[in-house]
């Protein structure tokens, strides 16, 4: 029996943990698997416990693992975590420092495309990178280590002398079922949704894989174009557990697409409505999913869900066909409107910094999200990610090569018109034009749920704003100062 030691890299970034922490469900996954074969499993979450590197190490020394293996891991979604990669490697080779016979392993997205770029690097301290869905390739991996066969598994890249070697992709797992997620390997204390009426936060998934185009996204990439979904049973079963045995009040569902298969959503939802559980969902979908849901929308809140996010991306129909998002601006209104006639919280993205970005174009952008007016938004900086369609397009565009700078915060494409600089100034006007708007709007409701909510919400993505963007010389918008003492009351 062998001990592996999972850790979520030292990362942090305005917007990745705005209004909550959330279990790193990667790693339970892959400890639930470990000691399903018989090995010992720890879980180290130094991102969401806020550790230094020097605390990585510590801890390294303190468990004395055989294996230490970490994800380019980001909390919601896998398809954006680029910017971990670097604390990630960092991560490995602390290991390795510790103790050089320690096998230091890494997966995710970013590892399972650009293994060579990784293992080409003459200071790389991985072993092995897991490619794809990692499950089942762990599981063997330990297996075949000790017996020096580790070279033999599918689904790995290693390095043999200068060259790098990488097997075959093994088939995806039929029963996403049989898998086990070590939840007792989590310290729940970390774990908390900071927007009123505040509680513990969990996370599930109860589909992989994604089959639609977007070409920002490595999901359809990553998962090769397959959807797999969950036992619709099994997934109110694991509820239950989180709410019954670890106290869960808030749950996000962080699939890519949850809500694919029609029948199967709705089947979803009834056994949950039926389950009466008291739990409150967050998740993402798309616009036309909400649009083909319109009658059935009210099982969505009658089954908790209270939050829902969706990309609406761009003010133009031009672009959104560029991005392969398949959807149109009209969709994306009348999505948000349904939702918001059932009385969900809505939250919109909407991307910044294209190559053909002008000061006219941002404007528009800002008016179109005050169009559609979302109860909250979110303006990510369009980010080429080394793996998906949308380098390829931008590349003589791209100024920034730090990974750790591919957070959707920072930008990384110079548009023809703008700066870098301009691109960040664009995106605090953004948010400003957006909340400016929202705050009058939100002022004027009735003291009750949803103006707690929202200004709980505002207080904790204004909270280091300024932090962010104080060093252009940008305002708070009107009516956001003094937002401490309403949701304190």
């Amino acid at each position: 029996m062998s001990k592996i030691l999972l850790i979520a890299p030292p990362y942090q970034c305005w917007g990745v943990q705005v209004i909550g922490t959330w279990p790193p469900l990667q790693l339970a996954y892959l400890a639930g698997t470990a000691l399903d074969a018989g090995h010992e499993a720890a879980i180290c979450d130094a991102m969401n416990k806020d550790y230094t590197f020097d605390d990585v190490r510590a801890e390294i020394e303190r468990q004395a693992p055989d294996y230490v293996l970490t994800l380019d891991y980001l909390p919601v979604s896998g398809a954006v975590s680029t910017a971990t990669v670097p604390a990630a490697l960092k991560t490995l080779a602390i290991a390795k420092s510790v103790d050089p016979t320690i096998v230091t392993l890494i997966g995710g997205p970013h590892p399972t495309f650009m293994f060579e770029e990784i293992l080409g690097d003459d200071e790389c301290a991985v072993d092995f990178v897991l490619r794809g869905e990692a499950e089942e390739t762990l599981r063997e991996l330990l297996a075949a280590i000790p017996a020096g066969r580790g070279h033999d598994v599918a689904g790995v890249a290693y390095r043999d002398g200068s060259d790098v070697v990488a097997t075959p992709m093994r088939p995806h797992i039929v029963d996403l079922d049989t898998l086990s997620v070590a939840w007792h390997l989590l310290d729940w204390d970390d774990y908390h949704y900071n927007i009123e009426p505040w509680g513990r936060m969990a996370s599930i998934l109860t589909t992989r894989g994604c089959m639609m185009g977007c070409s920002f996204c490595s999901h359809r990439a990553f998962w090769r174009g397959d959807w797999r979904a969950r036992d619709p049973r099994k997934v109110v079963e694991e509820i239950r557990h989180l709410v019954e045995t670890y106290k869960v009040e808030f749950i996000t569902l962080i699939d890519p697409y949850p809500t694919s298969d029609g029948d199967r959503w709705e089947r979803q939802l009834d056994l949950i409505i039926e389950a009466g559980l008291p739990v409150k969902l967050l998740m993402e979908t798309r616009v036309e999913d909400i649009i083909r849901d319109a009658e059935i929308l009210h099982k969505y809140r009658e089954a908790g869900v209270i939050h829902v996010y969706v990309g609406a991306e761009s003010s133009s129909d031009a672009m959104l066909e560029s991005l392969n998002k398949g959807t149109d601006v009209d969709m994306n209104k009348r999505a948000l409107d349904l939702l918001r006639d059932q009385d969900i919280m809505t939250e919109a993205s909407f991307m910044v910094g294209f190559p053909n970005e002008t000061w006219e174009s941002i404007e528009k952008t800002a008016a179109e999200a005050v169009r559609l007016n979302p109860d909250i938004a979110v303006f990510p900086v369009i980010t080429p990610m080394p793996f998906t369609p949308l380098h390829e397009e931008m590349k003589d565009r791209i100024r920034v090569t730090d990974y750790s700078k591919y957070n959707l915060m920072t930008p990384i494409i110079e548009p023809y018109e703008m700066s870098l600089e301009d691109v960040y100034r664009a995106l605090a006007k953004c948010y400003m034009t957006f909340y400016g708007h929202k705050m009058r709007e939100v002022a004027q409701l009735e003291d009750g749920f949803k103006k707690r909510y929202m200004m709980s919400a505002f207080e904790q993505m204004m909270k280091d704003y300024g932090r962010q963007f104080d060093f252009l010389g940008g305002e708070m918008p009107h009516g956001m100062k003094g937002m401490d003492g309403f949701a304190q009351r």
